[in-house]
Formats: C-alpha cells, sequence, structure tokens
C-alpha cells in the first residue's frame, strides 16, 4: 500500500530533512509540500539538494491544501501548528515535529513556552521506557501502535531522555541532581537568519545558550522521566552549547549512582535496555561516540563510564539533530503506527568523512 504524504513547513530544515528520507522511503508517496514566504516557488529553490523531488512546487500552508492526505508532517515553529492541526478533519495520521504538542502540562507550556496550550499526542520515541498502567515497564512504541497524532521529540529532549531512562527505570541513578552539558549544531534553531547563527559568528567559538533553567526542552525531559518510572522528582541542570557544525548533537549527561548499585550493575541496565533496538546502540566499554558517526543516519550512539570517586554515571550521547532527534523519529514513530516494519525507510549508516 502506498500512503500519501504533505509536509508543511518543508522549506526549512526539520522539513527538509524530512523529505530526504521520505523520498527513499518504498510506501510514503511526497505529493505536496508548503512554506509560508516561500509559497509559489519551486522545492528545489529553498532545498536544491533535493533533486529528486525537483518536480514539486511550494504551496500555502492551510488546511485546505493539507487535508486529505493520509499522512500530515508538520515542521512548523512552535505554536504554528496546534490552530492548523484542529481543522484537519480527513488525515488519518498527523505528526507533528514542533512542539505544540508535546507537554502533558499546561502549566510547564505556559512558563516555557507561552500561548495557547494545545492537546498533548502520543509522544514519538518508540525506544522510550515507558511505565504501563499495571506498573510494569515497556517502551513507548506500545503507545504509537495504531495512533493517529503523534508528538515528534524535541532533539536535544530525545537525546537527554534516552540517555537517562534505562538507569532511572532500573533504580540504578537517582532523577535529582541530574547534569547534561550539550554540544549542537546551529541547524537546531531552524533555518530563520539570525545574527548569532551566522557563520562568522560560529566558526572558531563556542556558545551557551538558554543557560540557568531556561531551555524549552526541559520540561519534556523531565515529563519523560517521569513516564520512565522516576521515583522522585526529577531535576536537572540543562546547558547547551552551539559549536561550529551544522548538524549533530554531543550530549555528556552525569546523574548520582543510587546508593548500593555497582558499576557493573548500570552498565547492565543500559545493555540491557537497548540490546535490540536498530537505532539506539551503545558502544562497547571504553568506547565514546562521535557526532560524526550519526550524521544523516536514524541512529543514536552512546556509552556509559563509572566515576567512581564522584558517586555518578556518565552517559555520553550522539545523534543528528535533524535526522534521529527530529525527521527520523518522525518517520519511524509513523511507521509503527501504520503497522510497517520499524525500520523501513530508515539508514544506520552515517556518511563519512
Amino acid at each position: 500500500m502506498t500512503y500519501s504524504v504533505a509536509v508543511a513547513g518543508a522549506s526549512g530544515y526539520a522539513g527538509g530533512e524530512l523529505l530526504r528520507l521520505l523520498s527513499q522511503h518504498p510506501q510514503f508517496e511526497i505529493r505536496t509540500v508548503t512554506g509560508h514566504s516561500t509559497a509559489g516557488q519551486p522545492l528545489v529553490q529553498s532545498q536544491p539538494h533535493l533533486r529528486a523531488l525537483a518536480n514539486l512546487t511550494l504551496q500555502a500552508t492551510t488546511p485546505e491544501v493539507l487535508d486529505g492526505h493520509d499522512i500530515v508532517f508538520f515542521a512548523l515553529p512552535h505554536g504554528a501548528s496546534g490552530a492548523l492541526t484542529e481543522q484537519l478533519a480527513n488525515v488519518r495520521l498527523a505528526i507533528d515535529c514542533g512542539a505544540d504538542h508535546r507537554l502533558t502540562s499546561a502549566a510547564d507550556w505556559a512558563s516555557f513556552y507561552g500561548g495557547e496550550h494545545h492537546e498533548a499526542w502520543t509522544y514519538g520515541v518508540p525506544e522510550l521506557i515507558a511505565v504501563r498502567e499495571d506498573g510494569t515497564s515497556g517502551r513507548q512504541r506500545e503507545a504509537l501502535v495504531g495512533a493517529t497524532r503523534i508528538a515528534a521529540p524535541g532533539c536535544n529532549a530525545s537525546t537527554v531522555a534516552l540517555s537517562l531512562a534505562p538507569g532511572v527505570a532500573a533504580g540504578v541513578i537517582e532523577a535529582r541532581d541530574i547534569v547534561s552539558v550539550l554540544a549542537v549544531g546551529p541547524s537546531g534553531a531552524g533555518k530563520a537568519a539570525k545574527t548569532h547563527l551566522l557563520g562568522a559568528e560560529l566558526m572558531g567559538t563556542a556558545n551557551p545558550y538558554a543557560v540557568g533553567g531556561s531551555h524549552r526542552h526541559i520540561p519534556e525531559i523531565r515529563q519523560a522521566l517521569r513516564g520512565a518510572g522516576a521515583r522522585d522528582e526529577p531535576t536537572i541542570s540543562f546547558t547547551p552549547v552551539l559549536v561550529p557544525m551544522s548538524r549533530g548533537i554531543l550530549a555528556t549527561t552525569t546523574a548520582r549512582i543510587a546508593e548500593g548499585v555497582s558499576a557493573a550493575e548500570v552498565r547492565e541496565a543500559w545493555e540491557r535496555a537497548y540490546a535490540d533496538e536498530p537505532f539506539v546502540q551503545l558502544l562497547p566499554d571504553g568506547v565514546l561516540p562521535r557526532t560524526a558517526d550519526t550524521l544523516g543516519a536514524n541512529t543514536c550512539l552512546m556509552s556509559i563510564a563509572i566515576d567512581e570517586s564522584a558517586g555518578r554515571a556518565v552517559i555520553v550521547a550522539a545523534l543528528d539533530n535533524l535526522a534521529k532527534g527530529t525527521a527520523g523519529a518522525a518517520i519511524q514513530s509513523a511507521n509503527i503506527a501504520l503497522g510497517l516494519p520499524e525500520t523501513t525507510g530508515l539508514p544506520v549508516n552515517g556518511v563519512a568523512p
């Protein structure tokens, strides 16, 4: 079966990555692409690397243009998709790569985003450990089966949540006093022209931002850790740092080891969690991930070390913020929702050098 697909926000970075991956999917047919200021232009004018889609023209982002497709992917800034999604009457599956449908808490939305809070959709991180209603641990992919509305994750949020969830669920680390520092590429900030994202401002420097608990992905991380069974209310010090690479996230996260837990028990929790996962891979002991090895792939590479003197676990995770962090997670979730093999159309091999 072939599914008709529309991508809203197709002229941006996330939209372009969605289209790149969707163009390789054997059962998804891209029929419609939309933009805002780019409406009326050929798609390749905004996405010149997508030569296979040169026949497409960007249309206006309206409910009338998007409705009637089997699948609609939204790659819009926060606050822009919620009003649109409410007007879709005939769409089998809608997936929002923005923030509008991620948070269950209206208070968190008001504190970190502002504006109208829209209904939370099924969270699109299949590998994330999630506590079932009976108290047992499952995976978020179970909730995605048959879903019709999916919220793709924030790239930083899913990187940190995947880094921590195995230890939180197993009770081998504490969910309070977590510290996470991320080196991130500027493509995560979108395609809009901003002075601090210009090449001249980024080359040869590293720039921290959203310091002191103000980053919008913090409530999403806490929400994911509560869902993974955190015994205490999660607290996290989260500091992202812009570095001069167009794509990628390297997250170094540390958490207190629970009292009486051995180093072997800590590593075992992550080994058990990701042993059979095709896209989240724990590297051998002593091997550290690099962002370069994940570029273009729907892959998160992870390592874990034990800082015995500090009594903390150190988890290092690398992924491509546009692929596994956004578009890949969205397509992976769509595959599950539609009953397709989860890996369909998604690469695990990166590009090098």
